[in-house]
């Protein structure tokens, strides 16, 4: 997979909670939570992409608010060089766990759940989500540009 530019996430919020996907690896049985979304296709806008991944991997419809994060990618990141965080709001739909378009991803990883994290309480989160040294610190950048918090 060559690299893209930007990953496109939503982070999802309703009732003060955020919505995070669960990837399953089927090689070695590890799992982790994430924020969904996905690189943009010819043609789409960044908006356009943001509601697609959505769609595909978490069932919902969304309205895209507005961008609430831009920041560089990890040094060691093979996929991206910068993730966008689009604020969004579910308009339709229900939360559950999506599909990966992409056959070479799919052939790797499946979603295998999709689960609403109250922002509000950090320690509700569990072990999976903050001893995560990715998804943890960017669920924080999320909560605090959202004023739940301090980073």
């Amino acid at each position: 997979m060559t690299q893209r530019d930007a990953r496109y996430q939503g982070a999802i919020v309703q009732d003060h909670r955020l919505l995070l996907i669960q990837h399953f690896f089927y090689a070695n049985g590890n799992s982790y939570w994430l924020v969904p979304g996905g690189g943009r296709e010819p043609g789409e806008s960044e908006e356009q992409a943001v509601r697609r991944e959505m769609r595909e991997e978490t069932g919902l419809e969304v309205r895209v608010e507005r961008l609430l994060l831009e920041v560089p990618a990890e040094p060691e990141s093979r996929f991206y060089r910068r993730y966008k965080t689009y604020l969004c709001t579910p308009v339709g739909g229900e939360a559950r766990p999506g599909y990966e378009p992409e056959a070479e991803a799919a052939q790797a990883y499946a979603i295998s759940d999709a689960r609403w994290f109250d922002l509000r309480d950090p320690s509700s989160w569990g072990p999976e989500v903050t001893s995560d040294p990715i998804t943890y610190p960017v669920v924080l950048r999320i909560r605090a540009a959202l004023g739940y918090g301090d980073e």
